[in-house]
């Protein structure tokens, strides 16, 4: 499904396997076979007029459900995630399940480590909140998390020569992050477009595709689940158990849960506690 240049060696490698699929990290790496990549084209009817977009990946179903309306709207899906020091690495897995589900031609896990300045629940042995959604920016906030991605998803895109960047970020049902808000996309895609030789020369327009910033938390699962999303694969707890069970009472799994009622579906996952 994927072939990705490889970089040069600096970490230690990890092999991991997924429906055939080999995931290779070094600086990043993966690759499958001639034939591997022709059934997927097959499958997903790529057109020689589809556009290169990147997709920021999370592993969660916002990430996932952003991801699909790119592959609704005739892109060629260029998977991006991040190995940045969280706390768990179940997301990654699950990351590498949703791109393979929705046809990445590439998918690319960039190791960073936001863990040597801390300041996060996902970053630090801070404790996780699990009382509940609750008013302010809480601990699980990342410092300038998106701003980070965002800025190796533009990289990406001025290499490939795409004006698009896609990103599944919410500001209705969300645990109120700065950078999940449409005040700090729009900038950073007027920043965007002043920052690269490409925008300077006129060669592409950068546009930062929000496709969920608006939606509720029911109205963006509805979505996935008309685009196709198999939400088995996708992560969205931040405190999982060694299992990689879902802990149920953080407030990314509570928001899930309640999105998952409110459309009328059953929500796939396993978790640690129904009792929340």
């Amino acid at each position: 499904m994927v072939w990705l240049m490889p970089a040069p060696v600096a970490f230690c490698a990890r092999s991991r396997s997924s429906g055939g699929t080999s995931t290779v990290i070094l600086r990043v790496l993966a690759m499958t076979s001639q034939s591997t990549m022709a059934s997927h084209a097959a499958h997903y009817n790529r057109r020689t007029d589809m556009r290169p977009a990147i997709c920021l990946l999370s592993g969660g179903l916002d990430s996932a459900t952003s991801m699909a309306v790119a592959r609704r709207d005739s892109f060629d899906c260029h998977a991006l995630s991040f190995d940045y020091g969280q706390r768990h690495r179940v997301e990654l897995d699950a990351a590498a399940r949703v791109a393979q589900s929705l046809g990445a031609l590439k998918h690319i896990i960039v190791p960073i480590n936001l863990r040597v300045f801390g300041g996060s629940a996902l970053t630090s042995d801070l404790a996780v909140p699990k009382a509940g959604v609750s008013a302010g920016i809480p601990v699980t906030y990342v410092p300038a998390r998106n701003t980070i991605f965002l800025s190796f998803a533009l990289a990406w895109a001025e290499v490939l020569g795409s004006s698009d960047i896609f990103i599944g970020v919410n500001a209705i049902d969300y645990s109120g992050y700065p950078d999940c808000r449409p005040e700090f996309t729009e900038a950073f895609e007027q920043m965007a477009n002043l920052a690269t030789k490409a925008g300077v020369e006129g060669r592409t327009r950068i546009q930062i595709h929000t496709p969920l910033i608006q939606l509720s938390k029911c109205a963006i699962i509805r979505l996935g689940a008309e685009l196709g999303v198999d939400f088995r694969l996708t992560h969205s707890c931040y405190d999982p158990d060694q299992k990689g069970r879902a802990c149920g009472a953080c407030d990314s799994c509570r928001l899930r849960r309640q999105g998952f009622r409110e459309a009328g579906l059953e929500d796939p996952i396993e978790y640690i506690s129904e009792n929340f």
